[in-house]
């Protein structure tokens, strides 16, 4: 099992560094460069500062500097003893739907994965790791909540907290997509306890922040022996949350030639079903068939796809698991992309020649400027399916899954350093 605390947290100090409004912000990987300037210049203590830092020559220096500058300002400051966080997100999601999706905020033991502890759900690229390591060293600290789910069919942990949510929340903030993040402080030792003895049996299963995992395996094993080091912040929902929410994410392609053209299409007929449908529909429903959706810039026609036999995924993917080879994002990659289109893992990391978008409109408006050739619409991932997938052994492949809302950066920092250390 898992082994789940509540963390003794760095967090900010209103009265010094201001509304927490405006020192919060999205996770690091989906901020651009605009909307970094944007968000440093609303608080000399926002925490792109110090999650995405700029300075020559060292710019994870400049982060480690710039924190402890805070600290001794008072503007982040440690508790005094050790909490579970409550957060309750309020959101609109893309599909229209007004939902609240609880969960909370403590630290996890770092395990290496393994079967009734903690597992991965998606292959990751390798870029953003070497980055998120050299900021943990700098810094000394988790800036950002890895976000993970665990089953709890009764609802026991959110029902431990939530008596402690009854008051006013300790920190509020809204993204700039409307999400409203309400989150309360949670010391009551029995509370504690009940929420570690509800969660003690669950497996966890990483839904976002796989890159910040693995990093801090590597930093636990550098440092060496027993410590704060060993842990991880973490965000955890249960499954069985009835605002937990998977989107898609849809796979783009540009820069084909004729023959990869003409590949794409005679794989296409052979082993699809096709139906011309309106471009509002390329988004199929989540079921039991392998079904996408497909339009290219050429003739901008959009259609459907459906998998003429699950022998024809079966027999491509025969060396991985019954749940692996029914995921549309596995069945597309195998088939359409490195099957015809011949696309290495190799470009697939590095977004050579392929690109992803998380909303329809976005893919569609891609397709017609030209910007993109070609375009393949997943289905949402059922929850159920993406652990069944993980209790097999297997990961995803990359972007299979789009978890939204966001945790907002900046809510809380877990040390992993003692008083001490941080002032050596």
């Amino acid at each position: 099992m898992a082994q789940i605390e509540p963390l003794t947290a760095l967090h900010y100090e209103p009265s010094v560094a201001g509304p927490l409004q405006d020192l919060v912000a999205p996770p690091y990987d989906v901020v651009d460069g605009e909307q970094r300037a944007a968000l440093a210049a609303r608080s000399p203590y926002n925490v792109v500062r110090i999650d995405l830092p700029q300075g020559d020559p060292d710019p994870y220096a400049v982060a480690a500097d710039e924190l402890a500058r805070w600290r001794e300002a008072g503007a982040v400051v440690r508790d005094e003893t050790p909490a579970l966080w409550a957060l309750a997100q309020d959101y609109t999601a893309p599909d229209g739907r007004m939902l609240t999706r609880r969960g909370f905020l403590a630290r996890v033991r770092v395990e290496e994965y393994g079967a009734g502890r903690i597992r991965p759900h998606e292959r990751t690229h390798p870029g953003p790791k070497e980055d998120r390591l050299r900021l943990t060293r700098a810094t000394r600290a988790n800036l950002s909540p890895i976000f993970a789910l665990f089953s709890d069919p009764a609802g026991a942990t959110w029902g431990a907290l939530e008596p402690g949510t009854n008051e006013a929340p300790w920190g509020e903030t809204r993204d700039d997509d409307g999400t409203v993040n309400r989150l309360w402080r949670v010391a009551d030792p029995d509370a504690i306890a009940a929420v570690q003895a509800a969660a003690a049996p669950a497996e966890l299963l990483i839904a976002d922040g796989h890159h910040r995992y693995e990093t801090a395996r590597v930093y636990a094993e550098e440092i060496g022996g027993e410590g704060d080091h060993r842990y991880v912040l973490m965000h955890l929902v249960a499954m069985q949350d009835p605002g937990l929410t998977v989107f898609p994410t849809h796979r783009l392609v540009r820069g084909l030639a004729s023959e990869q053209h003409e590949g794409l299409a005679n794989a296409i007929r052979r082993d699809w079903d096709i139906e011309e449908i309106s471009e509002e529909d390329l988004v199929p429903e989540p079921g039991d068939t392998v079904r996408l959706g497909y339009m290219d810039s050429h003739f901008k026609r959009p259609f459907r796809l459906t998998l003429k036999d699950q022998a024809i995924a079966d027999a491509a993917l025969r060396d991985r698991a019954e749940p692996y080879r029914r995921l549309d994002t596995a069945v597309t990659e195998a088939l359409l992309l490195k099957g015809a289109l011949g696309i290495t893992d190799e470009q697939i990391d590095h977004l050579d020649g392929f690109g992803y978008a998380r909303d329809a409109a976005e893919a569609r408006r891609l397709l017609h400027s030209a910007e993109y050739d070609a375009a393949f619409f997943m289905a949402p991932t059922p929850v159920a399916r993406v652990q069944a997938v993980a209790e097999a052994g297997e990961s995803m492949p990359p972007k299979s899954t789009y978890f939204f809302p966001k945790v907002p950066t900046g809510l809380l920092f877990n040390p992993l350093a003692t008083t001490l250390e941080w002032h050596e």
